[in-house]
């Protein structure tokens, strides 16, 4: 990428980070790009499309939490691990508002999703981490990636608007892992 392309990419993903934090990740783009300093058109040839915005925009972020899941696969409690995962998945999810709906529009069939590696590899690594406990018997087996970060989004999506959002989501999330946890007995293996 030549000097000033990778000049007005930077300065459009700092631009997003600052429109998504005041209006949430449907700022409009066109303002986005006003404040970039750039035209319309440079900043769809950079982001063909609001997605591909929102991914540059938390790149640091989600590899971050994917690099984060990888290391909890070593983790000696496979609960403490997922439930660890799933705290930074949710608290990822009320980054800005409107990602956890975003997010969740993208695991409802993943058959249509992009495929992009940021988000393969976050259902890989909660595949992973969903597997060790339920191989542990410490979770139901029923649960796969797709229900669970399909919750973290709904769970995000539900508390983004509250004043304690972080609180609320937290009941929530501790709800949902015991109702994993509810009859794990003899139960092994995740499907994904």
């Amino acid at each position: 990428m030549r000097a000033d392309a990778r000049r007005n990419y930077e300065q459009l993903v700092e631009q997003a980070k600052v429109a998504f934090a005041e209006h949430g990740v449907d700022a409009p783009l066109d303002a986005i790009a006003r404040r970039a300093g750039v035209t319309s058109g440079t900043l769809y040839r950079h982001f063909p499309t609001r997605l591909d915005l929102v991914e540059a925009v938390l790149a640091d972020r989600t590899a971050d939490l994917v690099g984060l899941g990888h290391h909890l696969l070593t983790a000696a409690d496979p609960v403490e691990a997922l439930t660890t995962w799933l705290r930074a998945a949710l608290t990822h999810g009320l980054t800005y508002r409107g990602l956890s709906a975003t997010m969740l529009n993208l695991t409802l069939d993943r058959r249509h999703d992009p495929v992009s590696p940021w988000h393969a590899a976050l259902f890989d690594v909660c595949a992973a981490l969903l597997a060790r406990a339920a191989d542990a018997g410490a979770i139901t087996a029923g649960a796969t990636a797709t229900d669970v970060l399909k919750m973290i989004s709904a769970i995000a999506w539900a508390t983004q608007d509250s004043p304690d959002s972080t609180t609320q989501a937290d009941r929530l999330l501790t709800l949902f892992l015991t109702g994993l946890r509810h009859n794990a007995r003899g139960q092994s293996g995740v499907r994904r």
